[in-house]
């Protein structure tokens, strides 16, 4: 049987080009001589579609390009995912489409966790769905994600109870650092315990603050990937997968063996038999399975990935970024220069009079190494009317954080006004260490449409600008740009460490406290931090989440972002850490 894998990137909301995407990927698979082709989950209407789903317009909107789907598969089966309404409740569900006709698996594990709210919108499927494919001895378990995630459930049903030898998983995972090696880990685990191939379909693009990686694959009864799609770009996926062999093979294996001895169903199996003919192959297609990344050259791709298609998607053209000849900005710049071209990127240096002659000059050797637009503004004459007419009120206290913030305020303006006037977005530059303690203007640096680097630590954007440079074989980020000591510059002779603990230090407590949730004894025991620092820190974090519930929406791409991963009250007085 000859598998082609759709791994396409939907744009949520635009059903009519997504199932145009579909039909297309089709018409490869059909050139390729498939038998089946799988799209991924909420392919149709893009995921997530959030609130979407709430809007009836929408759903009727949806079964418009539902029935065109059913005419779209003749010569071929298609699995494509979709939003499934059926008296009156939503189902997050596959589609399996042949000779205009449509059968319907509904998900049932709904993932309510994380960036994941599945259960605000779907109710749960209650049984399987395995196709009987004409002519062959393939039996096909159709699951959607999370279903495959747990070893009993669905998919051991559809295996026991359906005798299924393939099983089909549709999915919408998002990216972290990590994600990728430990999914496939799991799904190689699944396909070696149930003795069965495992069709993997994952989405590519980037929605708001998730970007999807791809990645989709094949893997056999013994566990090998046979087959791997790219990381973050769509294409076809076609595989040759013979089953004749499987049901041996688990009756030799004794963990299928136990499988059967301790099943419990859980759920019903529906079964279809397709009146389908598997198609003569005259050549076998060759497996192509494409490595996997480096963790920096993944991120990277994810980044651009997401940026491109928040621009894109939302209609904008060109960012403008404030390049302060700063490692941030540095790395944002470059990265906006791959994902949307040069001609779309624009650089603002706006030097004040603590700016150094070693960060003007740098800021502008980074634009010129980009091949971007430089524009320099100055904010002297505007700080000073700041302060001349501020004066007056400030009642003689003195220079604090108040000057300080002002200018970043007007910097912040600055970019809004170009903004406004060339419908350029900016790109804010802050990452997550920063933005973890507030290091940051309300109003100023973090004035955005989109923060790139918002879930990057200060450590992995070191380690990012340091891979940049080796992945371009030239100095794209100038050297002393990396090894100058991180400064806001907002006053004489200042460095971040003035106010926050080294960054590798920082990075440790946060990781800990962010991701892990462990307590500031455990972090300062398991780390040797300074149980008194690692308790600030901790506090000062708390304290900042009002700031950060007005930042602009970035890249999540560690296991715990801010947003919509972690929800903590700005209004608590719950202490203890």
């Amino acid at each position: 049987m000859r598998i082609g894998i759709g791994q396409i990137n939907p744009t949520v909301g635009d059903i009519e080009a997504n199932f145009l995407k579909i039909a297309e990927f089709t018409d490869l698979a059909l050139e390729k001589n498939c038998d089946i082709v799988v799209f991924p989950e909420l392919s149709l209407t893009g995921y997530p579609p959030e609130d979407l789903l709430k809007n009836k317009a929408f759903i009727k909107h949806q079964q418009i390009f539902l029935d065109k789907l059913k005419s779209k598969f003749s010569g071929i089966i298609g699995i494509v995912g979709f939003a499934n309404l059926e008296n009156d409740v939503l189902y997050n569900s596959s589609g399996i489409f042949f000779n205009n006709q449509m059968y319907i698996y509904n998900k049932t594990k709904l993932p309510n966790y994380g960036v994941f709210d599945e259960k605000r919108y779907f109710a749960e499927g209650n049984k399987g769905l395995v196709l009987n494919i004409g002519n062959s001895e393939s039996k096909i378990g159709i699951t959607i994600c999370e279903d495959i995630w747990y070893p009993e459930g669905v998919i051991s049903d559809e295996i026991v109870k359906g005798h299924a030898n393939i099983i089909v998983n549709i999915s919408a995972s998002p990216y972290q650092i990590g994600k990728v090696e430990e999914r496939i880990e799991m799904l190689k685990t699944r396909a070696r315990d149930f003795r069965t191939f495992i069709i993997y379909a994952n989405l590519v693009g980037g929605q708001d603050e998730l970007v999807f990686d791809g990645n989709s694959l094949v893997v056999s009864p013994e566990g090998k990937v046979l087959a791997k799609a790219k990381a973050f770009e769509e294409e076809i996926l076609v595989v040759d997968i013979f089953t004749e062999e499987t049901m041996s093979k688990r009756l030799l294996d004794p963990r299928y063996v136990f499988l059967l001895e301790r099943y419990t169903p859980d759920y019903e199996v529906e079964k279809v038999s397709l009146d389908y003919t598997i198609k003569e192959q005259k050549d076998k297609i060759p497996s192509n399975v494409e490595p996997l990344l480096t963790e920096e050259e993944e991120i990277l791709k994810a980044l651009e990935t997401s940026i491109r298609d928040y621009i894109t998607k939302n209609k904008f053209s060109k960012v403008v970024i404030g390049i302060s000849g700063g490692i941030d900005s540095a790395v944002v710049a470059y990265i906006c220069t791959k994902a949307l071209g040069k001609e779309n990127v624009v650089g603002v240096s706006m030097p004040s009079r603590f700016s150094s002659e070693d960060t003007r000059r740098d800021a502008k050797r980074i634009c010129q190494n980009l091949g971007i637009k430089f524009l320099e503004i100055s904010i002297e004459n505007i700080f000073k009317t700041y302060l001349s007419e501020l004066e007056p009120f400030l009642e003689n206290k003195g220079w604090d954080v108040t000057e300080e913030n002002i200018q970043a305020r007007i910097r912040g303006n600055i970019l809004m006004a170009l903004s406004n006037k060339f419908g350029w977005i900016v790109v804010a530059t802050g990452n997550k260490s920063e933005l973890s303690m507030g290091y940051a203007t309300l109003y100023g640096d973090m004035v955005g449409g989109f923060a790139l680097i918002k879930d990057l630590y200060k450590t992995t954007v070191y380690k990012l600008a340091n891979y940049i440079n080796q992945r371009e074989r030239t100095e794209v980020i100038p050297k002393s740009v990396i090894e100058r000591p991180p400064s806001a510059e907002l006053r004489d002779n200042q460095k971040d460490e003035d106010t926050l603990p080294p960054y590798p230090i920082l990075d440790k407590i946060l990781k800990k406290y962010l991701e892990e949730e462990k307590s500031s004894r455990e972090i300062s025991e398991e780390t040797n931090i300074d149980l008194q620092l690692v308790e600030n820190v901790i506090k000062t974090v708390n304290q900042n989440e009002y700031k950060r519930r007005q930042a602009p929406i970035g890249t999540k791409v560690t296991f715990r972002s801010f947003g919509k991963d972690r929800r903590y009250p700005i209004t608590n007085q719950f202490k203890k850490i």
